[in-house]
């Protein structure tokens, strides 16, 4: 009989269901029942993530004109900040990439996904770009418009024409067909990829803000209006990655 630790050694290996796995059904051992019971769990998830990832993939496919059509996905992060740029990325990735199996809006996902899935996209993107929109952009022509000349930024860069470009929730004066998508980076593997490359870059961003403007907590809450960031505001002052046209830095420059 094998000892429980060889056996949550040998389900660890497996993926599918073997054979050998009933015999364990069958094991009154409490120690069997919960790593057979654990594996099912494991197993359900990882299903689950598989079909999550088929459903993207043939999303991005039904744009497809031919085969082998390049889809790009573009998507933004830093909309509502009151601090720092609006950051934006376009992807190209390959038809099959299953290197980016659990890929999801970049919100669902914890910091340290993130930063595994950036290095991931990186590495299996056909090509990427990824555009910073200044606040001064911002401020003059508004976060709408900065936000969707940022995007046709992002996929003018691209190293590669993409055929069809696939963009979260946003119409581009672009020569190149297109769909607006929303909710896109929870459908389209393309535009979630985007998603992450936009958020991680910002981040990593306002990580070094936080370092030349101390105080106003810039890595914690990356410019969102948080108390935190409202009080310190209150304190230091108003800086110059500060967007000028958000309330409530807008008002408090008025009365000074």
């Amino acid at each position: 009989m094998k000892t429980i630790k060889a056996i949550k050694e040998a389900l660890a290996q497996e993926h599918t269901w073997q054979e050998w796995m009933t015999e364990l059904e069958q094991d009154e051992r409490e120690g069997v029942k919960k790593a057979l019971q654990s594996w099912k769990r494991q197993q359900e998830k990882r299903e689950k993530l598989q079909q999550e990832h088929e459903a993207k993939i043939q999303f991005d496919d039904a744009y497809r004109t031919y085969e082998g059509a390049y889809i790009a996905g573009t998507d933004e992060a830093g909309r509502g900040p009151l601090a720092g740029p609006v950051v934006t990325a376009a992807v190209i990735l390959p038809a099959k990439c299953d290197a980016l199996l659990g890929l999801n809006d970049s919100k669902q996902l914890s910091l340290e996904k993130r930063e595994q899935f950036m290095r991931l996209i990186e590495e299996h993107a056909l090509a990427s770009y990824i555009h910073f929109q200044s606040e001064k952009a911002i401020d003059t022509l508004n976060i709408y418009e900065a936000t969707r000349q940022s995007m046709k930024a992002s996929i003018e860069g691209l190293s590669i024409q993409p055929d069809f470009v696939l963009a979260d929730a946003m119409t581009l004066d672009i020569a190149i067909p297109q769909e607006s998508v929303i909710k896109g980076d929870a459908k389209s593997l393309s535009i979630a990829a985007a998603s992450i490359l936009a958020k991680t870059a910002r981040d990593h961003y306002m990580e070094q803000m936080d370092e030349k403007y101390p105080g106003y907590g810039f890595a914690k809450h990356a410019g969102y209006g948080t108390k935190q960031h409202l009080e310190a505001i209150q304190q230091l002052g108003v800086t110059p990655i500060h967007r000028k046209t958000f309330e409530p830095i807008k008002s408090m420059l008025q009365k000074e």
